[in-house]
């Protein structure tokens, strides 16, 4: 439990600098909703697949990781569509950041999935 506190903490702060920094080039109001919209699906999605890894460890991390990534990439897919298509978000900034969170976050996972 408190790794995932502490991964989830970790994750709101990337994504909250990753989105300061991301709102200088995407400055109009409906780029900055799609980076807000964006952070709220990366935080969730990071927590679910990083609680997934982290139980899937005690029996095979590779299957854990493995079903992580697939998850992030199913949400990439789904979150286009949806989000840019149905709810029309402009895709550069919705799809930029998206992407930026959970890369950056998934980056540090392995640190925390030690503890």
């Amino acid at each position: 439990m408190k790794a995932i506190l502490w991964f989830g903490m970790t994750v709101v702060l990337i994504v909250l600098v990753c989105g300061l920094l991301l709102a200088i080039p995407f400055s109009s109001g409906d780029e900055r909703r799609a980076i807000e919209a964006s952070a709220g699906v990366a935080i969730i999605v990071q927590l679910f697949a990083f609680a997934i890894a982290r139980l899937a460890a005690q029996r095979s991390f590779l299957a854990g990781w493995i079903t992580g990534a697939a998850m992030r990439f199913v949400t990439l897919i789904v979150y286009a569509l949806v989000a840019v298509k149905l709810l029309a978000m402009p895709a550069p900034a919705a799809l930029i950041s998206l992407v930026t969170f959970l890369f950056i976050s998934t980056l540090v996972e392995p640190k925390f999935l030690t503890l």
